[in-house]
């Protein structure tokens, strides 16, 4: 079965069950002092189970769905059957450490959703494909266009936003995302060059 498609199963899963279960919820969010004081590091992996609210999920959901179908073929080529289950933890490990460092005795700050990872896998697929063709709220843009909005867009709200969005862990999942796939396969650069240099607009199926 697609990697895909089981990450997005447990995820929908879970987040619907916590939508309902405040303790669930409180089990399973980033909370720094519980890693820091009580050793509870499933909690930077779990986080990701979990949504604010059935719109935070089906924008992950959907993005994952997307981008990880034309992804998980390259990871687990390289990496065995649990290739990309194994990127896509990575993804919500180091997308969410910066945060937990800045903030490990900080007993108000809580965090939740998989957005640090679907960006990394985001941000993987534009390093391959550069000109493929993303809708954004109904406007198609390529894909590299969209990477240096989104890059701009973030750096700006982690600095000056005020939405309690956790725009600094988009911002660490995609580079994540970037340097995994090369670490992984060196060439990529060359086929990102290659590609930059000769746009081919195509959308993605």
């Amino acid at each position: 079965m697609s990697s895909t498609l089981v990450i997005l199963a447990i995820t929908c899963a879970v987040s619907f069950i916590a939508f309902n279960n405040a303790e669930l919820i409180r089990q399973l969010i980033l909370w720094p002092p519980a890693i820091s004081r009580d050793k509870q590091y499933y909690r930077l992996i779990t986080y990701g189970l979990i949504h604010a609210d059935a719109q935070h999920l089906l924008f992950n959901m959907i993005t994952l769905y997307f981008f990880g179908r034309s992804m998980e073929g390259l990871y687990n080529g390289y990496l065995g059957p649990f290739g990309f289950a194994i990127f896509y933890v990575g993804g919500l490990i180091v997308s969410i450490l910066p945060t937990y460092l800045r903030n490990r005795d900080n007993s108000r700050y809580r965090s939740l959703g998989a957005s640090g990872a679907v960006s990394a896998v985001l941000f993987a697929f534009i390093l391959l494909q550069p000109w493929a063709t993303i809708i954004v709220f109904v406007i198609p843009l390529p894909a590299i266009l969209y990477a240096v909005m989104y890059v701009v867009y973030t750096f700006y709200m982690e600095r000056h936003g005020v939405d309690n969005i956790n725009h600094g862990a988009h911002l660490w999942g995609a580079a994540y995302g970037i340097v995994f796939t090369i670490l992984m396969e060196p060439r990529v650069i060359g086929v990102f060059l290659r590609s930059l240099a000769h746009p081919a607009f195509r959308i993605l199926p």
